[in-house]
């Protein structure tokens, strides 16, 4: 399996907590499965950080890095195809961090790991 993480599930499984589903925690654990980060997910945290909104024992550049190495996520880019998959999406809702996750998921045929109910309007796959 191929997952995709949105920024709350990212959070979550760094610091195991209990809001993540058993399921989603499972499937991450999971040696066959190959999780993914995507940048629009650092952009939004640290956005979120410099805002004081969010809070991190680390700078986020070495937070980030630290996790995604720890649990051997990989860390996805934002390309072109993404940016254009961007048009075919549906007017769901406005949040471009979310709208960037669904098109990467679209495009590189990954299911998305979000517990945000809009983001399973989306024609994309979706766990939680």
């Amino acid at each position: 399996m191929r997952l995709l993480l949105d920024s709350h599930a990212f959070l979550w499984l760094a610091t195991a907590d209990e809001r993540l589903s058993p399921a989603v925690r499972e499937l991450v654990e999971d040696a066959r499965t190959h999780v993914h980060v995507s940048v629009a997910t650092t952009w939004e945290l640290t956005l979120k950080v410099l805002a004081g909104r969010l809070r991190l024992p680390a700078p986020p550049a070495e937070h980030f890095a630290e996790h995604i190495a720890e649990f051997g996520y990989q860390l996805l880019p934002i390309h072109q195809r993404h940016v254009d998959a961007l048009a075919e999406l549906p007017p769901v809702h406005d949040d471009p961090f979310d709208r960037m996750l669904v098109a990467q998921a679209l495009v590189e045929d990954l299911d998305l790991v979000s517990g945000d109910a809009r983001l399973h309007r989306y024609p994309v796959r979706t766990v939680w």
